[in-house]
């Protein structure tokens, strides 16, 4: 085969199939003589039908996960090759790159080992397999990919196949035999058991998945029986405590779990403990969720009953539910040691999307480094009112007997937040509070210890920052209390001052249950799972009220009813409706929770005269009022505070009428055009521009040619 040294010669291939692999294309050696690599041409918007493609591979059935990728944009290249990219993707088979077969010898026969005779086949995944080819999306010709393969066998450094069904070294009796088993497989198999659901609904779903890979056999039913049992013996039987020190402990976990670790300091004179865990998954939902979105913070928890507190970064996925992205475990919150793990956190996510951004980031600690967040992000910074809500609402609950003096007490401390726009001295409003509630000793005593000194932090905090809307707040709020309930649990309260303790609580059982979450919802299946899952936030079960259930004070504003669903005899009573500080009689309330009740009577209220707004909207309509309130005299601030505000309400007119639309198609015809800008003259290649050019024009039609109509299009999230 003839070395071609021009990308402009190699011919662009177009299967006709949905899905395609590296068989269906003809593949041409590009480079010189001294280096060349395996390369083919292919339309930019059939990269994800070919990797689907080469995932369906029979023989070795996997996935392709990106393992590094680069970015440039338009115009950074003055002089460029035609081979230079625009986009720069390395994918990996999901059973590589590290190399456990190295050497030739035998693998283990898995990574945990059981005192039996018979063994099963090797670990189900990271075989050391060395399969991986690059996409590169062209700097001249962005609409066009040069693939790079440079192994195309699903082998290891030995040599040998190591994984799928022609993997003839797996070790143990009839383990040629046993059915292939992908990591999501073995993911969905483990989450189910650390849920606790029934070994034969676990069965039933484990064949399933084989099955998809190596068909209906015989045996497949006994095979996959054995496993799913030893599996459950193994999780059963497996202990946090890999020794009987707790820091020699947390660093055989760490030494054996390097890819879910991103960031570790050791404890010395200088430095403090500092653990950052983020598994490959919750990387993936961190780029895929987090990416021009808000990410959020719930702050230092546990700083009482754990040995080292718990910070957890969030982001919200596709029903707006707050799911976990990273863990940090660490006593220090100071500036230098949080800006490590944090770049080391945001260089981990830019790796692998080197356009990775913040579009907002939402804390609920007015005591968080704010000028840190904003240099590292980039971005505006939010504030949540859920943790004082909760922290508030709880303890008049558990220090006031009687049920009117806690809704008043909650009513007056709202209204002192409130207040913080409406030019009243918070001081005065304060004063006269303790003076009214004096006799209420238990509470007054909590709230002078533990907020009166730090409360003008807050309020000054909540006055100057936007505020997060209800929604994000019940969110938020939903995963502290499945936080909570996983790692409170009476029969592990003896191991509460154990790190290896927390890692392995936080790494088996609550990351399963988030993932299996996710599994159910966009795959459809678990029903009961996925049911669950929507209705965890209070957002979302409020939405499930009808509006006729809500009836209203419509003389005083003072209360709102709302009837049960499960109970049509029982009624909650809302008290100062329309409020974040509402009060409900509900038992969930009652326990300091932002309780389905509340919000459902707020969403009927902010549309009714006569009812103040959110705080949200409120702090919301503050911002641009600020921007909008600039003397005249000074004309040049007044200037920019015009283009601030109406780049922002351009901003939400657009997203406004995204949501609106019920064709994408019709938004985005009435978008205004992009000129492409002109190049220079020192150039060494040429962009295409075809893309700036009318549809009749000529030029255009070696590109149209791959745009062909009724082809279903698969999204890349299905691999990862």
């Amino acid at each position: 085969m003839a070395i071609v040294e021009s990308v402009g010669k190699i011919p662009l291939q177009d299967p006709p199939e949905e899905e395609f692999c590296a068989a269906d294309l003809t593949w041409t050696k590009f480079g010189n003589a001294e280096h060349h690599d395996e390369v083919a041409l292919i339309p930019y918007d059939r990269v994800d039908a070919f990797i689907i493609g080469e995932c369906t591979n029979v023989e070795c059935p996997t996935r392709f996960h990106i393992e590094r990728g680069r970015k440039r944009t338009i115009g950074s290249l003055k002089e460029y090759k035609d081979d230079e990219y625009l986009e720069y993707r390395l994918y990996w088979c999901s059973f590589g790159p590290e190399n456990y077969g190295e050497g030739g010898g035998i693998l283990p026969s898995r990574r945990y080992r059981l005192n039996t005779r018979n063994r099963a086949a090797r670990p189900q995944s990271m075989r050391g397999c060395t399969c991986h080819f690059v996409v590169k999306r062209l700097y001249a010709q962005p609409s066009l990919a040069l693939i790079v393969y440079n192994e195309r066998r699903h082998i290891n450094k030995s040599g040998f196949i190591c994984h799928g069904p022609l993997d003839r070294d797996a070790i143990g009796p009839g383990a040629k035999k046993i059915p292939y088993i992908c990591n999501e497989i073995q993911q969905q198999t483990m989450s189910m058991i650390y849920l606790g659901i029934p070994e034969e609904n676990i069965l039933e779903k484990h064949i399933e998945g084989i099955q998809r890979y190596c068909g209906s056999d015989a045996k497949v039913s006994s095979l996959a029986s054995q496993y799913v049992h030893k599996l459950g013996m193994i999780i059963k039987r497996s202990t946090h405590e890999l020794d009987l020190d707790d820091q020699a402990s947390i660093r055989m976990w760490i030494e054996r779990n390097r890819k879910s670790v991103f960031f570790h300091q050791d404890t010395s004179e200088s430095d403090p403990f500092i653990l950052g865990i983020q598994t490959e998954w919750q990387l993936q939902q961190m780029i895929r969720f987090g990416h021009r979105s808000v990410v959020a913070a719930d702050s230092t928890f546990g700083v009482k009953r754990l040995k080292y507190p718990l910070f957890t970064l969030l982001v919200f996925d596709s029903r707006q539910h707050a799911l976990p992205v990273a863990w940090v475990i660490t006593r220090s919150f100071t500036k230098p040691d949080v800006s490590k793990w944090l770049k080391a956190l945001i260089d981990r996510a830019r790796s692998v999307e080197p356009g990775w951004k913040v579009s907002g980031f939402l804390i609920d600690d007015a005591a968080a480094e704010i000028d840190l967040l904003r240099d590292i992000f980039c971005c505006p910074v939010l504030f949540s009112l859920w943790r004082v809500r909760r922290s508030w609402l709880r303890n008049i609950v558990k220090k006031c007997s009687n049920i009117e003096i806690q809704r008043e007490i909650f009513k007056r401390l709202g209204r002192i937040v409130y207040n913080i726009w409406g030019g009243i001295n918070a001081s005065l409003a304060l004063e006269q509070f303790l003076l009214d509630f004096v006799d209420q000793t238990a509470f007054m005593e909590y709230f002078k210890v533990m907020w009166l000194p730090k409360l003008e932090m807050w309020l000054s905090t909540m006055r100057n920052f936007p505020l997060a809307s209800l929604e994000a707040s019940g969110a938020l709020e939903a995963y502290h209390v499945k936080l909570k309930a996983k790692l409170f649990d009476d029969s592990h309260l003896g191991a509460l001052q154990r790190v290896d303790w927390l890692v392995h609580k936080l790494t088996t059982e609550l990351h399963s249950s988030y993932w299996l979450d996710r599994y159910a919802d966009e795959s459809d299946s678990f029903q009961n799972v996925k049911e669950k899952y929507i209705a965890s936030t209070s957002w979302h079960r409020a939405l499930q009220i009808p509006d006729y259930a809500v009836s209203l004070d419509d003389k005083d504003h003072l209360f709102a009813k709302v009837v049960s669903q499960k109970d049509s005899s029982l009624t909650h009573i809302v008290w100062n409706p329309g409020s974040e500080f509402a009060f409900c009689d509900c038992s969930w309330s009652m326990q300091g929770n932002l309780c389905k009740h509340v919000v459902k009577v707020n969403m009927i209220c902010e549309n009714l005269k006569g009812y103040q707004p959110s705080m949200s909207f409120w702090s919301f309509e503050e911002v641009l009022m600020d921007l909008w309130k600039k003397p005249v005299d000074d004309s040049f601030a007044l200037d920019l505070s015009l283009a601030w505000t109406h780049q922002m309400l351009d901003q939400i007119q657009k997203q406004v009428e995204l949501n609106n639309s019920t064709d994408i198609g019709t938004v985005v015809n009435n978008m205004p055009l992009k000129w492409v800008s002109k190049k220079g003259r020192t150039y060494i290649g040429k962009p295409s521009s075809s893309l700036a050019l009318p549809h009749g024009s000529s030029n255009t039609k070696s590109v149209v040619v791959y745009n062909k109509k009724n082809r279903k299009r698969k999204r890349l999230s299905r691999l990862r």
